[in-house]
């Protein structure tokens, strides 16, 4: 499902950058250049995207990536419109034709015959065949393609192809040092600093589960959304095993480890 376009926002999403991604990602969209975003879920990937239409100044464009994805459902389709039919364009056909940045959030999660029809805006042409209309659409001053994925989530067939990968640039995400991250739960929440250290440390020892058999582990995304709910009054242990633990796995070792790991932290 596509979002529809978004203006820059008046104030800058907040973004705290750990490395030089703000320079590379703004020199890429200055050379028309494809970017792969990598990293876990919830570790800041489409934060950062939305700070950088913001300091870009370009409307944005989110597609989130799923199975059935089709190449029509990127690029739009003939609809009935009272007597006959009228071509309405996709999103990314929108974000073309406007210039706006366009974001597959999870394009491993598409099919790969809908992927391939991204390769003609990843090179020097920098068009977008419409094969249904015979139109050949050039990208407009200021568009830029970006893509992102877990490689935690990669499988035999689901990963992108070589020949995919290479038009891009990436740009490896993980999560923040403990410091910054503190910073950035304390921000986005509300809480307090000393009860937002104690959630990152609480996430440094939940994800060494993840050698045990923990498949997803606690994103910065979680850790935010405990410390929202301690803030509008629930106990901050009780808010960490509704946010964090439960989404986390069903199986009963590694729930019980997670819980003690909690107890362990807010004693």
């Amino acid at each position: 499902m596509a979002r529809p376009a978004t203006s820059p926002a008046p104030e800058p999403p907040y973004y705290l950058p750990s490395g030089d991604e703000i320079e590379v990602f703004a020199q890429c969209h200055a050379q028309g250049l494809a970017v792969m975003l990598k990293g876990p879920t919830g570790c800041g990937k489409t934060r950062f995207v939305e700070h950088m239409a913001w300091r870009l100044k370009r409307p944005l464009i989110t597609i989130a990536c799923h199975d059935d994805l089709s190449a029509s459902d990127l690029i739009g389709r003939f609809l009935i419109q009272g007597s006959g039919t009228v071509w309405h364009d996709g999103p990314l056909t929108r974000a073309v034709r406007e210039g706006a940045l366009c974001y597959l959030d999870e394009v491993v999660e598409a099919r790969q015959d809908t992927v391939v029809v991204l390769h003609p805006l990843t090179d020097h042409r920098r068009i977008l065949p419409i094969d249904k209309t015979g139109e050949v659409v050039e990208a407009a001053p200021g568009f830029g393609l970006i893509v992102s994925y877990n490689p935690g989530y990669q499988r035999m067939l689901k990963d992108l192809k070589p020949s995919t990968r290479q038009r891009f640039v990436a740009l490896d995400f993980g999560f923040p040092a403990p410091e910054v991250e503190a910073r950035i739960v304390a921000q986005e929440s509300g809480i307090a600093e000393p009860e937002a250290r104690a959630l990152v440390q609480l996430a440094t020892r939940l994800r060494a589960l993840q050698d045990r058999g923990l498949a997803e582990v606690p994103s910065t995304r979680l850790l935010v959304a405990a410390a929202q709910l301690a803030v509008r009054g629930v106990d901050l242990r009780r808010a960490c095993l509704h946010a964090i633990v439960a989404p986390l796995s069903d199986e009963a070792s590694l729930v019980g480890a997670m819980r003690d790991l909690v107890d362990a932290t807010f004693v």
